[in-house]
């Protein structure tokens, strides 16, 4: 991709996303993601319907008038994304590719991130670290960040969610949230996804495309796994080998939610050729309520 036709794919997921993020996301964002607790702001005079427990003694006495305490919401938090660049990220039949709509994604959370006095940064993960942008604020920072996404070539088309967690744990030494993207084709990594929530507040994010549910009846073809690379060839018109397909797919759906809920981590599923916002707000909305 040239450089003038990057920056106007990175001006036109800037004027898509940011638009969403002020008129919908910064809100929500700012609820279902709360600050490090309540500091001392300032003292007024009391108003009937105030909490009495706010009430300052010692103000009150010396101006024989009743005063109350006013607490603001200590917000600046720091954000994380961490974004699965492997091979089948690059999968997709209708609307985009995996790898688009975590971009668009990408760029809606560190709108809304900024939005609200957030640091934001991203790790870029496959099998390894490719890639750590540190967290920082500002309008030019995400757009640095839109640029790599759209423009980035991993070294390695394989998943390790694990190692992508531990990364996380070691470089971000205080408590984050952390909003990891991929479509979690990987295996064993539910202890370092309970680690890392444990430190780290952790938001999964299922991204999936709808053909991946259903085998097309196209005959005998060669296919290809694209993170290890491997061929063979495969009847797509055999009954058995749908439903077998059919089946390993739901089964692996149902083990991520399962793993999810067991590790206390909050999730959300969006399809390629789906629109993110409906699942992205009710997954704000449901932080907001356990709050």
């Amino acid at each position: 991709m040239d450089t003038q036709d990057l920056l106007k794919r990175v001006r036109k997921i800037e004027i898509k996303t940011k638009g969403l993020s002020n008129q919908i996301f910064s809100g929500e964002y700012h609820s279902a993601f709360k600050g490090r607790g309540m500091a001392f702001s300032e003292v007024r005079e009391y108003q009937p319907g105030d909490d009495i427990r706010a009430i300052d003694w010692n103000v009150t006495a010396r101006l024989n008038h009743p005063y109350i305490k006013v607490f603001e919401e200590e917000r600046e938090l720091t954000a994380m994304i961490l974004v699965d660049v492997s091979g089948s990220e690059n999968f997709g039949t209708k609307e985009m590719l995996k790898r688009n709509v975590i971009t668009e994604l990408c760029a809606v959370l560190a709108f809304s991130a900024i939005q609200n006095n957030d640091k934001i940064g991203v790790i870029f993960f496959s099998d390894k670290i490719e890639k750590f942008i540190p967290p920082k604020k500002g309008k030019s920072h995400i757009l640095r960040i839109i640029r790599e996404l759209l423009n980035f070539k991993p070294e390695s088309n394989g998943t390790n969610i694990s190692e992508a967690l531990r990364y996380l744990s070691n470089i971000i030494k205080k408590r984050c949230i952390a909003f990891i993207l991929s479509d979690f084709r990987d295996e064993g990594f539910e202890d370092a996804l309970k680690i890392a929530n444990n430190k780290h507040d952790l938001v999964a994010l299922n991204i999936y495309d709808q053909a991946e549910k259903e085998l097309p009846n196209v005959g005998i073809i060669p296919m290809e796994d694209p993170e290890t690379g491997n061929w063979k060839w495969v009847d797509t018109s055999d009954k058995d080998t749908q439903t077998q397909f059919k089946a390993k797919v739901l089964k692996h759906e149902a083990d991520r939610i399962a793993l999810f809920r067991r590790s206390g981590v909050d999730f959300a599923s969006i399809a390629t050729d789906q629109n993110y916002v409906k699942p992205l707000l009710n997954l704000f909305k449901r932080r907001e309520l356990q709050r």
